[in-house]
């Protein structure tokens, strides 16, 4: 499976796939050093007119850092191109120095964008605020209730985040979550207001009206949920399984099935078939995609799922190119309740 390239890529990034171990020592390095992600045109995070720089993980964090944030945060997000794979990415010397001015760090975790953590490592926490999505969750919050996660040293949850999706922990896609969502906007409410006391208005008052909009969106899926509870899908990864959870939609994916294609391996030809058998014989309502991925077997299921007359949905991972989060999510359950509901 391959990562499929946008038509119009948000910005081309030329990536430097620098392996970052250690400390680079980047006090003492000569010229330039003005931020810049991998493409060499974001922009600086040391900013002039006193702007909080932030730092995220991916444009979803970016977009919701800069509702937040507003005029007084500059924001960079090191993925912002549909063809970067945040589970595999290697981050550049840029990405470093980027990260290294930053007051306002925003990762999603759960092994998700490891090289975050990486970076952590080598840069130093001290001076940043790190905002980690799934650490936001509910379900993180469960499990820390129950015992099963807990305030080990950096390094030994730096390996747990490394082999979280390996050891089939929790779903780390935490924002197709709505209620994460909104944990994560009044962590950044109160890392940005830390940064710059002066703004901390700003950013409650823009925190509070997003918190407004998501609190519609869950209104929203709870409505739908009432009308679809009980509903089949397969998934060819379970990008958007947290929505799909709250809608009251079964994932009947066979486990083969999505191990493989989360691992970015051939799935065997017998969990193929199942997948295939349970569209044909309609025992699924919906074939939900993660369209920025292609592969031979993802498009045989696709075509299968088109020629049984079971909607397909596309989702993706990023920002889709001119939408926000609100939006983007938005559309996510208008095209859930379309195949659902028709």
């Amino acid at each position: 499976m391959t990562r499929r390239t946008a038509p119009v890529p948000r910005r081309t990034r030329s990536v430097v796939a620098t392996a970052i171990a250690g400390s680079l020592l980047l006090a003492g390095c000569g010229g330039d050093t003005s931020a810049a992600g991998a493409g060499g045109s974001a922009p600086s995070t040391a900013a002039g007119d006193g702007a909080v720089s932030v730092v995220t993980s991916t444009d979803v964090y970016g977009d919701l850092a800069a509702t937040v944030g507003g005029d007084r945060a500059e924001v960079v997000a090191i993925i912002d191109d549909p063809a970067q794979d945040p589970h595999s990415y290697e981050a550049s010397t840029r990405d470093q120095l980027t990260l290294q001015r930053a007051d306002v760090v925003v990762q999603n975790g759960g092994g998700y964008d490891p090289f975050v953590e990486t970076m952590l490592d080598a840069v130093g926490r001290e001076g940043k605020t790190v905002v980690t999505a799934v650490e936001e969750s509910e379900e993180y919050a469960a499990q820390t209730a129950a015992g099963e996660t807990g305030d080990e040293h950096a390094e030994e949850e730096h390996a747990a985040d490394e082999h979280a999706h390996e050891h089939g922990a929790a779903d780390e896609h935490v924002w197709y979550d709505l209620a994460t969502a909104e944990a994560v906007v009044t962590g950044l409410v109160e890392a940005l207001s830390a940064a710059d006391p002066d703004g901390a208005a700003t950013f409650r008052t823009n925190g509070d009206a997003l918190v407004v909009q998501l609190q519609q969106l869950r209104e929203r899926e709870e409505q739908l949920h009432a009308a679809v509870e009980g509903s089949g899908a397969v998934v060819t990864e379970p990008v958007p399984a947290h929505m799909l959870e709250a809608l009251g939609v079964e994932d009947r994916t066979p486990a083969e099935f999505g191990e493989a294609m989360e691992e970015g391996q051939d799935v065997p030809v017998a969990a193929l078939q199942e997948v295939l058998d349970l569209i044909g014989a309609r025992q699924v309502d919906v074939l939900v995609y993660n369209e920025q991925t292609a592969g031979a077997q993802t498009e045989q299921v696709e075509a299968a799922a088109r020629a049984a007359g079971v909607p397909v949905v596309p989702v993706t991972e990023t920002l889709p190119e001119g939408k926000d989060y609100v939006t983007w999510m938005s559309d996510n359950l208008t095209a859930l309740e379309g195949a659902l509901t028709s």
